[in-house]
């Protein structure tokens, strides 16, 4: 129970403090999703951190949906999972699961959507999956629905055809929401990032043992390291990911390739250092961006206000930037710190600072957004 307080007096600080767009969504909506007119849905990794937002998502947007199944692991089947007041039991993930689903949610991991994505295909199910195993195959869609929705223009529920669409890395996203609009306007020849990247990127597991270890290290106690090799709680390091030949480890590799492939400008320089640090669910990221037309930062600061799916929280004189608590559990993704780069003449160059919930807009939201547009 002393979690749920926290957690309740904590959305009432936040609620209090934020700008408008970054307030909760109310809990007094009434739920107008299950349509017989809407898709048949399929959420696959139901009970991974992502599948359980996927589920929050869709209630708060009233995604319209005819059916919807619940599938997973052969471990997880038979568990009752209860939904905008319905009852349902999740599903053993087959060949057989995707017989008339139009959409198929995927959080399940690569080596799943390897194998069941194509196979989904082939029922005339449209995939967007979150998973890596997709984002660099040239025949599938890499979306934002912000930044290049006509990536999958061609793609719509009806017309008897199953696609793959991948939903790109959720750094990638959160930096992309706001670099985008900038780039339209001054085109940007270079980016460099440095991320700070929550727990959940690296699923529930993973914010467990954050919080475990938190509590060993204050009682003196040494912590449990079953998810990271490095004690995470009141540290940061290098992500985990793996370190390929050129130094670079497969997330910092993720943002370069992926930028490039959603911008469609293989000549854009990007370099990225992406680092781990002890935040439950929201990643932070430093961009540095140098155009090839000048972009001075008022410009740039008006541009951010208005951009879809971006808030500006910049007050210079309170000192009050974006910070991973304000964005978790929101849609918007927070821009701050925008200023011009010294190192640079002319108006050459801006820094920002990028906060966005990993959970949410970086995976789940992003996928029903795209969802979304299929209709």
């Amino acid at each position: 129970m002393a979690s749920l307080s926290l957690q309740h007096h904590t959305n009432y600080f936040l609620s209090r403090a934020l700008p408008t767009r970054l307030k909760p969504r109310p809990t007094f909506s009434v739920r107008m999703s299950l349509q017989e007119t809407g898709p048949s849905i399929a959420v696959v990794g139901i009970t991974g951190a992502v599948g359980q937002e996927f589920l929050s998502v869709l209630s708060d947007r009233d995604f319209p949906y005819r059916s919807i199944k619940m599938l997973a692991s052969k471990r997880s089947a038979g568990r009752r999972l209860t939904f905008e007041d319905n009852e349902y039991v999740v599903e053993e993930l087959t060949p057989e699961s995707f017989a008339g689903v139009d959409i198929a949610l995927f959080s399940a991991g690569g080596s799943i959507s390897k194998e069941f994505g194509p196979i989904a295909v082939q029922h005339g199910t449209i995939v967007v999956d979150n998973s890596s195993a997709f984002r660099m195959d040239e025949t599938v869609p890499l979306v934002i629905p912000e930044v290049n929705p006509e990536a999958m223009e061609n793609i719509k529920v009806g017309n008897g055809k199953g696609a793959l669409i991948a939903n790109p890395n959720c750094s990638t996203i959160i930096c992309l929401m706001a670099a985008t609009p900038l780039h339209r306007r001054a085109k940007v020849l270079r980016m460099v990032v440095s991320t700070y990247q929550a727990a959940s990127g690296a699923g529930a597991a993973a914010m467990d043992e954050l919080e475990l270890q938190t509590r060993e290290v204050l009682e003196g106690r040494p912590p449990t390291r079953k998810i990271f090799k490095q004690q995470y709680a009141f540290n940061i390091f290098s992500h985990n990911a793996s370190i390929l030949p050129n130094g670079y480890n497969e997330e910092e590799m993720k943002m370069v390739n992926e930028t490039r492939k959603i911008w469609n400008d293989k000549d854009v320089k990007v370099t990225a250092t992406c680092i781990r640090v002890p935040v439950m669910r929201a990643h932070a990221e430093s961009v540095n961006l140098q155009f090839e037309t000048p972009l001075d930062e008022d410009t740039a600061r008006d541009i951010l206000k208005n951009a879809p799916g971006v808030v500006v929280i910049d007050d210079r004189e309170s000192n009050h930037f974006p910070t991973p608590l304000e964005v978790s559990n929101k849609d918007d993704v927070a821009v701050g710190r925008i200023r011009q780069d010294l190192s640079l003449d002319g108006n050459q160059g801006l820094d920002i600072f990028v906060c966005g919930d990993q959970i949410r807009k970086g995976a789940a939201l992003n996928a029903i957004q795209i969802a979304e547009k299929l209709q």
